[in-house]
């Protein structure tokens, strides 16, 4: 009996070593967008990963017929939402501030955009994990995308200084034009 049980045990665990041998590096990736931290300086994404796959070797017997790529995505993506939101970090220490091309966004957006461009995962997938609606899903992941493709709107929809031109053809273009051409003449 004892031998079954080691004989399971050492297969149970290498499965689970092949798996994260395929799944770590992308895991990892998807981790360090979420935090926005550099690749090579990424501890809260490393803390990220190894919680989604502790959490994955223990219940992975329970996985059978279940995908444990997702799984484990699914569990990294439920403790970013709902660790992101605390300003303080591992010991009440600030957390450092995110300094990655993702940034800019919210760490909703992050999630949002990193889940339904980066992994690939259907919008209404995306907001039953995050239990949202799809049109808030759809919301998020187009003011993320247009932030990250038009920088400058993003401050401008807020009202902030760096207000987009006006748009070409609109009454608003004309009268600029107008005022341009009068102080030429």
């Amino acid at each position: 009996m004892r031998e079954r049980q080691a004989s399971r045990g050492a297969r149970r665990a290498r499965e689970f070593e092949s798996f994260v041998a395929g799944a770590a590096g992308r895991l990892l990736h998807a981790a360090t967008l979420l935090t926005a931290e550099a690749a090579d300086d990424n501890p809260r994404a490393c803390r990220l990963l190894t919680e989604a796959l502790a959490h994955t070797y223990a219940h992975w017997d329970r996985l059978h017929g279940e995908d444990p790529y997702a799984y484990a995505r699914r569990r990294l993506a439920g403790r970013f939402d709902r660790g992101s939101w605390r300003p303080v970090g591992v010991l009440g220490r600030a957390r450092p501030a995110p300094s990655g091309v993702l940034a800019a966004l919210s760490p909703r957006e992050r999630l949002v955009l990193v889940l339904r461009l980066y992994e690939g995962v259907a919008e209404e997938q995306t907001a039953a994990l995050l239990d949202l609606p799809p049109e808030r899903v759809r919301v998020l992941c187009d003011r993320a995308t247009a932030a990250l493709t038009h920088p400058r709107g993003r401050t401008a929809a807020v009202g902030g200084p760096t207000a987009a031109p006006p748009r070409a053809g609109t009454g608003e273009a004309a009268g600029a034009r107008r005022r341009a051409e009068g102080r030429r003449g």
